[in-house]
């Protein structure tokens, strides 16, 4: 499985980061997001720690339904679903490509954000630095998890956006409440809690969704 998951993440990737739309859209979002929140920060002040922590990964978020969208709208618009489900692979193959390619796409999403959180909302990355990354890693292979498995859901359903967005948000509040609060502290650099905790939640969040979406994709995907 992992080699073949491999290749279709290869693929993905390389027909969404070659055109460029899905891609672009998801980042395009995310700015904006993080754009009009900063016009409600007063001139010459900056948002606190954890609010912009909270713009981050409410962007993130956000992203993480138009890449997941764009992933598995590759199939539908080229018809070719059918063509995945009867090749000589497991039908787990095709989520596990899909975690993957939205990972790295979640990643480079994240790495326009940053910087952008940094300049329009004013924040200094200060501290809490190996814990900020574990939780980048953990809380993005949670997100990728269900979106791989929600957007499969929603595959091929009329205003898949909203679909999705209905179905995704209310699964992410603790991995985005461990995100906020981590990421203030890097933020601010005074941690003021044990960061392990909410590190181990994003750890256990992952496991826990992982296993679950390895027994329900299948059924999932061919829509039994």
């Amino acid at each position: 499985m992992p080699s073949r998951a491999l290749v279709i993440a290869a693929k993905d990737l390389k027909l969404l980061t070659s055109g460029g739309s899905g891609l672009a859209q998801s980042v395009l979002l995310g700015l904006l997001l993080i754009f009009l929140f900063s016009l409600a920060v007063p001139v010459g002040s900056s948002m606190g720690p954890q609010g912009a922590a909270a713009v981050f990964w409410l962007s993130t978020a956000f992203s993480l339904v138009l890449i997941f969208n764009s992933l598995y709208g590759l199939e539908e618009a080229d018809e070719t679903r059918l063509a995945l489900l009867v090749a000589p692979m497991a039908v787990q193959s095709i989520w596990a490509g899909k975690v993957l390619a939205g990972f790295v796409l979640l990643l480079i999403s994240q790495a326009v954000f940053l910087p952008a959180v940094v300049v329009f909302l004013g924040q200094d990355i200060q501290g809490a630095l190996l814990p900020g990354l574990g939780m980048l890693l953990l809380a993005d292979w949670g997100l990728a998890v269900l979106g791989g498995l929600l957007g499969a859901l929603a595959f091929g359903a009329q205003s898949r956006d909203a679909f999705l967005s209905i179905l995704l948000f209310p699964l992410l509040v603790p991995l985005l409440l461990g995100g906020i609060r981590v990421g203030g502290a890097v933020f601010s650099g005074d941690p003021g809690e044990d960061l392990s905790s909410w590190l181990t939640l994003a750890a256990a969040f992952g496991a826990i969704f992982t296993g679950a979406a390895l027994a329900l994709f299948p059924f999932v995907y061919r829509g039994d």
